[in-house]
C-alpha cells in the first residue's frame, strides 16, 4: 500500500513557506499592478493570509476569465495575487509526495523535465524501434477536453491515496471545486489558469501511465499532459491497445480521446512525421511546426509595427525573438532562423534599421 502523509498544514502556512512562495508567484511579473499593491504592505499581506490559513477561514477568490489564442484558443480562469501565492506555498509542500512516484517519460509541468526534453525522447524511441524492426507506427492520442473534463469525485480519491491531514484536504477540496456550480452533484472540470491544476493534472493522468506501462506494459509511452504517444513496430498491435487505453480511460477517469486520436506510419517515404510538441519528428530528424513558423512571422511584423511608433523597446523584442530562437534550435532550422530575422528589420518611424 502507498506511504500516506499527515501533518502537512503547518508547513503551507508558516511564514518562510509563504513568503518564498510569494517570490516564486511574482516571478516575471513585478511591473504588474496587482503585485505591486500586494507588495505595498508585503508582510501584512503575508501574516493575513497566514491567519486565515490557521484559523481556517481562507477561501478560493474570485476568477478572471480571458481567451487565449496560441497555441490553440482556450478559456484561462485567473485568481488574485494572493490565491497564487498560496497555490505556490501548497504545490511546494505537496508536489514532492507524488513527484517520485511519477513514471520518467512524463514530461510535463515537473522538474528537470519539458518539451524539448519530451521530444528528444519521442525522437530516441522512434529510432530505437526503426533500428530494432524496420518500420515504425505511432499511437498519437489526445484526450479531448481534458481540463474541463477532470471529474471532482475522482480527483480527490486520487489525492486521498497520499495525503491523509484533514485540513490541508480541506484547502485541497476547496481548490478543485472553486468554479464548480453549486448543488452540481458531478462537478468536473479543473481551471487552466491555476497552478495546483498541472499538479493535479499530472496525479490524474498518472492513472493512465500506471496501466499502460504496468499493466499493458508498454516500454515506447511518453507523455505531456494530456497528449501522449505509444511507438511500435506492429500496426494491429496499436489498435488493439488503443481499444483497451480508451476502456480504461472512461471506465476509470471519465476521459475519452479526441477525434484526432489515430495509428500510422511514420517515414518520409511510406509514412509521416508525428507531429508532437511543437515539432514535426521522423527517425531521422526534426522540423518545426508549420503553426509556429507563421505565428513567429505574425509576431515578427507585429513587434516590427509596435517598435516603428514607439510603443516598444528593444529589450521586449529581444525576449519574445530569443524565446523562439531557443525553440527552433531544436530542430533543423539555422536557414529558417536566419532568414526570418534578415527579413523583419526593426526601425524607428523612417530611421536605419537597428
Amino acid at each position: 500500500m502507498a506511504k500516506t502523509y499527515n501533518n502537512l498544514y503547518p508547513d503551507i502556512y508558516s511564514f518562510e513557506s509563504l513568503h518564498a512562495a510569494y517570490m516564486l508567484a511574482r516571478r516575471g511579473k513585478r511591473d504588474r499592478r496587482e503585485v505591486q499593491k500586494f507588495e505595498q504592505d508585503l508582510e501584512g499581506n503575508l501574516i493575513q493570509l497566514q491567519n486565515e490559513l490557521i484559523w481556517g477561514m481562507y477561501q478560493t477568490g474570485h476568477y478572471r476569465q480571458f481567451t487565449v489564442s496560441e497555441p490553440k484558443e482556450r478559456l484561462v480562469a485567473a485568481l488574485p495575487f494572493r490565491d497564487r501565492v498560496l497555490q505556490h506555498s501548497l504545490v511546494s509542500v505537496i508536489e514532492p509526495l507524488w513527484e517520485r512516484r511519477f513514471i520518467f517519460d512524463s514530461y510535463a509541468c515537473r522538474p528537470g523535465k519539458g518539451t524539448h526534453k519530451g521530444a528528444d525522447r519521442a525522437e530516441a524511441m522512434l529510432r530505437k524501434v526503426k533500428r530494432e524492426h524496420g518500420h515504425v507506427y505511432v499511437l498519437k492520442a489526445d484526450i479531448s477536453k481534458f481540463f474541463y473534463s477532470i471529474d471532482h469525485g475522482v480527483m480527490k480519491s486520487l489525492v486521498r491515496r497520499r495525503i491523509r491531514c484533514r485540513r490541508t484536504l480541506k484547502l485541497i477540496d476547496g481548490i478543485i471545486d472553486s468554479t464548480a456550480t453549486p448543488g452540481d452533484p458531478h462537478p468536473v472540470g479543473l481551471p487552466i489558469g491555476n497552478l495546483t491544476s498541472q499538479l493535479f493534472a499530472n496525479v490524474y493522468l498518472n492513472e493512465l501511465d500506471e496501466f499502460v506501462k504496468h499493466v499493458l506494459r508498454e516500454k515506447n509511452y511518453l507523455r505531456y499532459m494530456d497528449d501522449f504517444l505509444i511507438v511500435h513496430h506492429d500496426k494491429a498491435h496499436l489498435h488493439r491497445i488503443r481499444a483497451q487505453i480508451e476502456r480504461f480511460l472512461w471506465e476509470r477517469l471519465r476521459l475519452k480521446t479526441n477525434a484526432k486520436t489515430q495509428v500510422f506510419p511514420v517515414g518520409e517515404r511510406f509514412g509521416r512525421a508525428v507531429d508532437f510538441l511543437g515539432y514535426r519528428i521522423w527517425t531521422t530528424h526534426r522540423r518545426i511546426r508549420r503553426s509556429s513558423i507563421s505565428r513567429i512571422t505574425r509576431t515578427l511584423k507585429r513587434l516590427r509595427r509596435q517598435y516603428a511608433a514607439g510603443k516598444i523597446d528593444l529589450s521586449k523584442i529581444r525576449e519574445s525573438v530569443m524565446s523562439w530562437i531557443a525553440h527552433a534550435s531544436h530542430a533543423e532550422t539555422y536557414g529558417l532562423r536566419r532568414k526570418l530575422l534578415a527579413s523583419t528589420p526593426f526601425t524607428r518611424g523612417e530611421g536605419r534599421p537597428q
